[in-house]
Parts: C-alpha cells; structure tokens; sequence
C-alpha cells in the first residue's frame, strides 16, 4: 500500500495546474510511496491538456475526468474513493505544499496512529495562528483549539474517512469544508499538529478566482452556517463541550456583519438585511451558554444583537475600531544565549485613555466611557475579565513568511488606575532562544521582527514590539539608545551563529539579524564588538559623534553593511 494520496480537485485551474505541480511532484517522501489524484471535475480550459500532459510523464500521477459538479465535493469524495494511499491529503488547485511536508506529517501520522494530521499552514492567504503554536502529539477535539483550523488541507487516515462515511456534501454548498471538519473532529480519537515545519502553502490567487473569495446572498451562506451547527448539535450532548465547539461559529461566522469591520462598510438596506438574518439564526439556532461564554465586549455584541439593537452595534464598532494595543518593553537583555523580553501589553480607547474596568457595588463594568450612550450597552458587566484574557509574543520571519512562537510567560491581571477604576493586562517574560525558536532548529539566516499579539476583555489586537520609555530607562546592559543601535549581538551554537538584535525600521521594532554559521563578514564582526561590549559600545558612540560629517557617514555606511536590516 502506497503511504499517501494527494488528491487535488481541478476546475479550470489553468496555468496554476503548473504552479502547483512542482510541489507536489518532488516530495522527499519518494516517488514510490505516494500517488497524486487529480480530479478534473469538467473543465472547459485547458486543463485537461494539462494534467493529461503530467500523467503521461510522471508515473505517480493519475488524472479522472468528471463531468461538471459545480463544487469542489464530489471531486474530493471520488478521490478518496480512488486513493490507495494509507493516507489521504487534500490540495486545492491553486496551493502548494513545502518539499518535505508529505514526509514530516506522515512520520507524526503513523507514529501516533493519528486519524487527522494538521500541518502547519503558510502563504497569502495564512496569517499567525496560535493552533500552531507547539506541535501536539495527540490531541481531540476537546483538549485543543481545533475549531479554529476549519478548511480542509489536512492528511486523513483514509480508513477513518471510510469506517465513518465522512464525505463532502456535493454540488454548490458554501461551507462545506466547516461540515466535512466538524464531523471529522467529532469522530476522531486521535488528532496531531504539525507545527515545527511549515506544510502548506495557502495562496491567495492573483485574479480573485479562490472559491473561499466568491459572494453569496446572506440567506444562503447563513443557511449553510446552520448546517454546520445542527451537525455538531447531532453528535455531541447539550452542554459544556457543545456549546465549546458551537462558540467559534457564533463568534466568527455570525458576529461578522456587525463587527468592527463589516458593520462599518455596509449600510442601509444591505447592512439591515444581513442584520435580520444573523439575528435570527442566533435566536434559533444557538443556547443563552454559547453566547455566555464569549469574552466581555463580544458577549456584549450577541446581547445587542439579540435585542435587535442594530444602531448600537454599529456605534460600538466604530468606537471599538479604534482601540489601539499598548506594549511596553519593561526590560530587555541577553542571558544564557536567549533574548528575555518582559512586556506589558494593554489596550487604549481613540482618546488616549485605557480601556478600563469599573468596580460598583461588587460588580466589574465594563469601560462606561466607552459605551456611553449606547442603547442596551448600559451598566455591561464583565464577570469574569481575566478568563478570556491571553496573548504570546511571535517572531516573523520575513523572508519566508514564517512565524514561530517562543516560550513565554505571560499572566493576565488587573492594574488599578484609582477611583475604582482598572484595566486588564498581560504581564510576563519571554524567552526567545535564536538556536530553538524554528520547531527546536536554530533561526534561519535573514531578518526576525518581534510582534505582540492579545486578547483582551473581546478586543484581539496584534502590534509590533517597540522601543518604549521604560526600556530605555531601565532595560539591561546593552540595551540601545540611538537610532539603529543594537542593543545586543551574541554568537550562539557551535558553528557559532551570529544574531544581532535591535531597534530597526520605521517604527523602531523589535528585530533580530541572524547570520548562518562561517559567515560572519569583517563589517559584523566590528559590529558584533562595538555592540555586545557596553564600554566599547558607549566608547565607539562618543566617537561617532565627534567625527566629521562625511567620516560620520561613511561609518554609518560600514554598520548598513553589517546589518542585513538596514534602514531602520
């Protein structure tokens, strides 16, 4: 039996048959372990010619010809029909999957007998997500966020699909990927997640054709939605974990039109209409324990909702909208090969003023500034304002769109702003470890920006990690204070790694220069020096600025050089 079956569904895919192709042909898994199904589910291109043309040179490529179905469904249920894989991985026509991705998910597959395999997803249509943060041996749906990984690029024990009759519903259904994944979930006793390499490149296709990108009356998509949630409804019991597994579709699907976003670009008699229909699929369709489980201000969005407060909904997203993360560096330095960064992250209201608690008579409110005069908002309480309360730092790394999670320590609580007022925010140290942070591989040569992401009281804000005032009151020994500077450069590892870490950039964020082992150059290594050591550094500052105009710039020329990220 082959170890794997790639099956791609194919509608007039044109020349991104030939951009995905490559990825798929040349896996490390080896050609003999694995099969790649094309279903061509009628195209009127050239497409056929295409796949035909691929078939007739590679051995381990097969191609069906189907008649039109109008939807990706029946194209992926008859490759699962046809694979001989062990196990089954769906990609769609216009993505891509990194060379050793078919290896790496297999390896962790057949280690834990897992029936689903998440791999770690990039590219332009993938932003962070904290589902691959730490890869999970074994997991289900009741121990792990996997309600948030919904599309279905994923590998699939293709027994398991067959033992459950797990199939896509056929023919021109939205959402049938959210189905086809609830019902997976459910069934699944053994889940892992692939998160020390990235597997899947999910593209954004650059004439708009991705199915994910089509308009669809409300009516329809959200009658679809209520499919999803009557599948989950059917196999699990009223309580806990349903309404767990129903609040992400509340909160992400049918909150949307009166969200920050979506509320403020539809108006009118559009923006009503799709208001009539979300309001009464929550009315219908979800119990008070969903909606009571949301955080403070997106509990506050589904009361309004309920009541039938539209007016208030969009005056609280335009206020909301302009809630700005604040991320303090508290301290920075280099200890034991590992960049510790303490940070405060909190959240301010458009005026300036923190997003704030109010305690009366026992009872935390929500900021009253901001929801004042908003019909139906009066007197919100927030009971439980740390339950929801959570956020890490990432580490981008630029060239390859890649962002990884270092260990981190951040605790939620309340700081007093006096008059019985308080707000909420994530205090703690993390620990950024260049020869680890890449799923326990060293950092890859090139630039890595430090972003901070929270949630905090239902407002989730990603912002980049910049000098501030009390780092450069009271960070650790190194830390910079001029424009550009770094504040520390370290050789890690043996070969010895060269990191050099500082401010850089417009906004002054947070960024690591790395440099593969043997290549530090004659420029990185005085700037290696004149950085690490504080009395040469304050020494070669000094100097700096005591020389001649032109001597000054052509010094700053030399640390351009030494630092990849110039500019900043």
């Amino acid at each position: 039996m082959l170890k794997v079956s790639i099956v791609v569904p194919v509608y007039n895919a044109g020349r991104y048959v030939d951009i995905c192709a490559p990825s798929l042909l040349h896996q490390t898994l080896g050609k003999d372990a694995y099969e790649i199904i094309y279903v061509d589910d009628g195209s009127t291109d050239d497409s056929p010619q295409r796949l035909d043309e691929l078939a007739g040179k590679h051995a381990h490529v097969r191609v069906i010809h189907q008649e039109n179905s109008g939807w990706p469904g029946k194209p992926r249920n008859v490759g699962i029909r046809e694979a001989r894989g062990e196990y089954v991985q769906f990609v769609d026509q216009d993505d891509e999957l990194t060379p050793a991705a078919l290896e790496h998910l297999h390896r962790l597959a057949t280690r834990n007998g897992s029936d689903i395999v998440l791999g770690k997803v990039i590219g332009t249509m993938a932003g962070p997500s904290n589902v691959f943060k730490r890869t999970v041996e074994r997991c289900t749906v009741e121990d792990a966020p996997l309600m948030e990984s919904l599309t279905p690029h994923k590998m699939f024990r293709r027994d398991f699909l067959l033992a459950h009759d797990l199939r896509f519903p056929e023919g021109p259904v939205r959402l049938e990927d959210q189905l086809f994944m609830a019902r997976a979930y459910l069934r699944a006793k053994t889940v892992s997640i692939l998160a020390d390499h990235p597997c899947y490149v999910w593209n954004r296709r650059d004439d708009g054709g991705n199915n994910s990108s089509r308009g669809t009356a409300p009516e329809d998509y959200y009658g679809h939605l209520r499919t999803v949630v009557e599948a989950i409804k059917q196999d699990t019991q009223p309580g806990p974990l349903q309404n767990h597994l129903l609040r992400r579709s509340y909160r992400v699907e049918l909150l949307r039109p009166v969200n920050e976003s979506r509320a403020l670009q539809r108006t009118g008699k559009d923006l009503e209409r799709h208001f009539d229909v979300v309001r009464r699929m929550a009315l219908e369709s979800y119990t008070p324990g969903v909606r009571d489980g949301l955080p403070a201000l997106t509990r506050l969005r589904a009361h309004l909702l309920e009541e039938g407060h539209l007016d208030s909904l969009v005056e609280l997203a335009r206020r909301t909208r302009r809630i700005r993360p604040e991320v303090s560096v508290d301290d920075i330095r280099w200890r034991d090969g590992k960049l510790h960064v303490t940070t405060t992250i909190g959240m301010r209201r458009a005026d300036g003023e923190p997003l704030a608690l109010v305690e009366r008579y026992g009872r935390m409110l929500l900021d009253p500034d901001l929801l004042d005069g908003i019909k139906g908002a009066e007197g919100w309480e927030a009971p439980h304002p740390l339950g929801h309360a959570y956020g890490e730092l990432l580490v981008h790394d630029t060239a390859q769109d890649l962002w990884w999670y270092p260990d981190a320590d951040l605790t939620p609580r309340t700081q007093p702003l006096g008059g019985g007022r308080h707000r909420v925010v994530l205090t703690g140290e993390t620990a950024i470890d260049p020869l680890t942070l890449v799923g326990g591989r060293p950092m890859e040569a090139g630039t890595h920006v430090v972003w901070a992401s929270a949630q905090l009281l239902g407002v989730g804000r990603r912002a980049r990690v910049t000098r501030s005032d009390a780092a450069s009151r009271g960070a650790g020994p190194g830390l910079g204070t001029g424009p550009g500077l770094g504040f520390g450069s370290v050789r890690v590892g043996t070969p010895p790694h060269l990191v050099v870490s500082g401010w850089g950039g417009q906004a002054g964020q947070l960024r690591f220069a790395v440099r593969p082992p043997g290549q530090a150059t004659l420029p990185h290594r005085i700037y290696l020096r004149t950085t690490s050591v504080p009395p040469i550094r304050r020494a070669a500052r000094t100097v700096l600025h005591r020389l001649p105009p032109d001597a000054r710039r052509r010094a700053k020329k030399l640390a351009r050089r030494a630092d990849p990220w110039s500019g900043g």
